[in-house]
């Protein structure tokens, strides 16, 4: 008989029923997950396609590994750690396939792709706007994100692990296995190098 899930059940029980193999306890974890999964995802690869990728990749990993969760930390830092992983995972294989187009456009084919990856120009999913803002913020939105995507992929991780998604930096130590003074050092060149790039917006 297949197995009844109530929506407030504690997510410790549901982790347990779910690593005895009970579907309706997993598919519970899934749907409680796959909007932050997602969000997440999207707002580090700053593309839907690889956001997609990364949520199905990250809940086939949590159904092959979750006899590994150990619950000694939270079961979201876990899953973090997953789309993290997961996420860094996709980013070396974009830089092989890069790498594979330069060799062919040194033999004389154009390519458009840019050093990150070309993607279209979307504002961060994170800023809450009222419709009146909408029109004075798109254009330092727009360069926001830019400027995002040109920071290395450690340093971006961080940056949206604190100041996107709000995570403290002890919790984005855990998520990432770093010391919290790792995490605020890198959090601290990625708020430079973006303050950088945005100073001849911000200061005209």
């Amino acid at each position: 008989m297949r197995s009844l899930v109530e929506p407030t059940q504690h997510e410790s029980e549901l982790v347990r029923k779910a690593r005895q193999g009970d579907k309706g306890a997993f598919s519970a974890l899934v749907k409680r997950y796959e909007s932050t999964v997602y969000g997440f995802a999207f707002k580090v690869c700053r593309n839907q396609e690889q956001a997609a990728e990364t949520l199905q990749d990250t809940f086939v990993n949590v159904y092959r590994k979750l006899d590994q969760f150990d619950g000694r930390a939270k079961f979201s830092t876990w899953l973090y750690q997953i789309v993290t992983n997961n996420c860094l995972m996709k980013r070396r294989k974009r830089k092989i396939e890069e790498a594979a187009l330069s060799l062919d456009a040194a033999e004389g084919e154009k390519v458009g792709a840019d050093p990150e990856g070309a993607v279209p120009h979307q504002a961060l999913a994170s800023f809450k706007t009222t419709p009146q803002d909408e029109f004075v913020n798109k254009e330092l939105r727009e360069l926001l994100d830019e400027a995002i995507l040109r920071l290395p992929m450690d340093q971006r991780i961080v940056f949206v692990l604190r100041d996107v998604e709000g995570r403290s930096s002890e919790e984005a130590a855990k998520i990432l296995k770093l010391s919290v003074p790792a995490v605020k050092s890198r959090l601290r060149r990625a708020r430079v190098f973006l303050r950088e790039q945005l100073r001849e917006y911000v200061e005209t």
